[in-house]
Order: structure tokens, then C-alpha cells, then sequence
């Protein structure tokens, strides 16, 4: 019998200890969103199931006995998995308990801002009934090109079903052979020619040291005049300041955010109150089928772990 630990968890309780101990194992509960409340919480522990807590170096060096993390969730970013890796610890994220959800919602908000629903339902119920004039900037999509910046589980699949609705679609990711891109019926292309040839931008790539503020002023001072910015990924990889700023300049015209470097979004955030900015809060994951299935996928992978059974979702290089 092994001690998993929930180091934190906003999701509900009950689910990750029925199937803890149904396997056999010891489970321990926290609230823990510092590290030394996550030591604390987790002393013993071989496993953790984590969702927003950060699991440092420091945190990692006090806690001997871990052997594994399971993320409640798809990004790592709160795990530091280079000093993870030094201490044996494997790391796995939950990638696939809510793709469609993400893909779903990112059309949404690419439609919206292209096709200016917002902005139209607004003008209705003020009393304005004008489609040219109130959506001038209205897309017809073969006259359209989206850049799709990262092509994992998701991107991918947002880049498909962009090209079925009859977009023209660019992607970049450095990790992506060229050629499956191509295979796909898609363009690759590298990230500035991305920004600069494309009327609307979306950004499914992980934050890492590399990507964070990947979309900083001099990015954003490539992309088109009247261009849009999704983003449904990470907060970390755009600069909030630098995009507000861009906003007020027109260049990009519009943005659809679900994700933000603070969450819940500061009340002081000037992206509350710039026109043609679509917010979502993080709700791009969300059905009950995936709020049900995202901590049973989660514990089933510590189990697995556990039992010396292979785990897919692993995301360091650790001999397991």
C-alpha cells in the first residue's frame, strides 16, 4: 500500500479517494498551494495528484519518498521538471480528458471574433439592427488565413476542422515534421511569417521557459492590422501588458482569451475594458463529462504508476 496525496484540488471531493482506496492505497487530502503547505500535506507521500500547486526543487528535495506527480490537468508548467527528472520523479499530465471541449471552444471564439457575433448580439440589444455597419470586418473563410501556433492533440485537430469550414491554415511548431503538416493538407510555416500572414493568430503550444511571452510587443507589432489573438492554452505565453497596449493601436484589431498569467483576471486588467476582446474564465476545458472524467483519469495513472504499469502521459525522461 503506497500514500497518494491530493495536494489541491477545486474539483470536487470523493472521487480520487473511492478509487485510491478501491486500488488498495492509502489517500491523504490538502488544500496545500505553497510549498510549505505541499511538504507539509505530503510527507511520505509516493505519489501526488496536483492541480495548481507548485511542486519546486525545493518542495521535491523535502519530499524523499516521491516517485510520481500526476497533473489534474494538460499543462506542467507548475511542476519544475528539470529538478523532477534530477530526483527520479516522473511527471504526467491528464492530456486527454477534455480535447474536444478545448478544440469546441477555441472555433467558438475564432468564429465569434471573425464573424463579430459579440459584437452584433450587443448591437441588437441596443436597439441597432445594421450588420455592415456594426461587423464591417465580417471573414468569408477562403479569403481567410488562421496561424495555428502549436500542433498537438489539439491544435491539430483545431487546424482540421479550421480547413473544413474552408479557412486557409498555417502552422508552426518547431517539433512537427513539416511534412505531416503538408500530409494534413495544411501550410507550415515558420512563426514570424505565421503572425505576419494571417488574419487571425491561435495558440495551442505548452508554456515553457522557451515560450513564455511568446507573444510579446514584437510579436504582436507583426501580426496584421485588424488581426485577431486567440488563446485557449496557457496565459504565461502572451504579454497581457504588451497586448493591451497593441489593442489600443489596432494591431491586432480583436482578442478571444480563456486563459490568463493571472487567474481569476485582475478587476484592474485593462483587457476588461478594451472593445473586441472576447474573456472566458478558463472555461474552455469544461462539460460535466470532462469535470467527471479529469480526476479519474488523473488517479487511474497513479495507480498505474504505482503497479509498475506503463503510463503514456509521462512528460519527463525518467527510467520508470
Amino acid at each position: 500500500m503506497s500514500l497518494v496525496v491530493i495536494t489541491d484540488s477545486d474539483l470536487g471531493e470523493g472521487v480520487e479517494e473511492e478509487v485510491l482506496e478501491a486500488a488498495g492505497h492509502e489517500v491523504r487530502r490538502g488544500s496545500a498551494r505553497t510549498p510549505e503547505a505541499i511538504v507539509e500535506a505530503a510527507g511520505g507521500a509516493e505519489a501526488l495528484i496536483v492541480q495548481w500547486a507548485p511542486i519546486t526543487a525545493e518542495v521535491l528535495a523535502d519530499l524523499p519518498a516521491l516517485r510520481f506527480v500526476s497533473r489534474l490537468g494538460i499543462g506542467v508548467d507548475m511542476v519544475d521538471l528539470e529538478a523532477a527528472t534530477a530526483c527520479g520523479v516522473a511527471v504526467a499530465n491528464t492530456p486527454d480528458y477534455c480535447i474536444d471541449e478545448v478544440v469546441c471552444h477555441t472555433l467558438a471564439l475564432i468564429l465569434d471574433r471573425l464573424r463579430s457575433i459579440s459584437t452584433l448580439d450587443r448591437a441588437v440589444r441596443e436597439g441597432r439592427w445594421a450588420a455592415v455597419a456594426d461587423a464591417p470586418r465580417a471573414v468569408r473563410p477562403d479569403a481567410t488565413t488562421i496561424a495555428v501556433i502549436g500542433y498537438g492533440r489539439i491544435g491539430s485537430r483545431v487546424g482540421a476542422a479550421l480547413r473544413a469550414i474552408g479557412f486557409q491554415v498555417l502552422v508552426h511548431d518547431p517539433l512537427v515534421d513539416p511534412e505531416r503538416i503538408v500530409a494534413d493538407g495544411l501550410q507550415p510555416a515558420e512563426l514570424d511569417a505565421a503572425l505576419a500572414a494571417s488574419d487571425c493568430v491561435t495558440l495551442h503550444a505548452p508554456l515553457t521557459a522557451s515560450t513564455h511571452h511568446m507573444i510579446d510587443g514584437a510579436a504582436l507589432a507583426m501580426m496584421r492590422e485588424g488581426a485577431v489573438l486567440v488563446n485557449t492554452c496557457r496565459g504565461g505565453l502572451v504579454d497581457e501588458a504588451a497586448l493591451a497596449e497593441a489593442l489600443a493601436s489596432g494591431r491586432p484589431a480583436a482578442a478571444a482569451l480563456d486563459v490568463f498569467e493571472r487567474e481569476p483576471l485582475p478587476a484592474d486588467s485593462p483587457l476588461r475594458s478594451l472593445p473586441g476582446v472576447t474573456l472566458t474564465p478558463h472555461a474552455a476545458w469544461y462539460s460535466p463529462q470532462a469535470l467527471r472524467d479529469l480526476p479519474v483519469f488523473a488517479t487511474r495513472q497513479a495507480i498505474d504508476f504505482l503497479a509498475g504499469r506503463p503510463v503514456p502521459s509521462i512528460v519527463n525522461p525518467v527510467e520508470v
